[in-house]
C-alpha cells in the first residue's frame, strides 16, 4: 500500500526515535518512530497488530504519550495522525536530536 503523501498538511523529518505503542485494547509493544510532522508521524513496531481507524497512544523516549488514530498502513510501518498538532520548534528539535542517519 502507498503512504497517501498528497493529503499531508506539514512535511515531515526523518528521525530515529524510540517509543512505546499501546493500543486502545491495551495491547503493548516496543516501537520506533521514522519520520515526525506536527500532525503526524510514522511508526513501526515489530509485532502489534494495527487496522486503519485504531486508535493508539505513542509515548517517544523522553516525552508526554501522544494519542492518535491509524491513517494507513504499510510495509514500511504505520501512519499515525495525532490527535492534537505538536508545536513546531519540538518536532524541529527532534528532528535535529533524532536525525535518521
Amino acid at each position: 500500500m502507498e503512504t497517501p503523501v498528497q493529503s499531508r498538511r506539514a512535511s515531515r523529518m526523518p528521525v530515529t526515535l524510540a517509543a512505546k505503542c499501546r493500543t486502545m485494547g491495551g495491547m503493548r509493544d516496543d516501537a520506533y518512530l521514522c519520520d515526525i510532522s506536527t500532525h503526524g508521524c510514522r511508526m513501526v513496531t515489530r509485532s502489534l497488530y494495527l487496522s486503519v481507524g485504531m486508535r493508539v497512544t505513542i509515548k517517544p523516549d523522553g516525552m508526554e504519550g501522544l494519542s492518535g488514530v491509524v491513517r494507513w498502513l504499510g510495509e514500511d510501518g504505520a501512519g499515525i495522525e495525532f490527535d492534537s498538532p505538536l508545536y513546531a520548534p519540538v518536532v524541529e528539535n527532534l528532528g535535529l536530536r533524532h536525525a535518521r542517519h
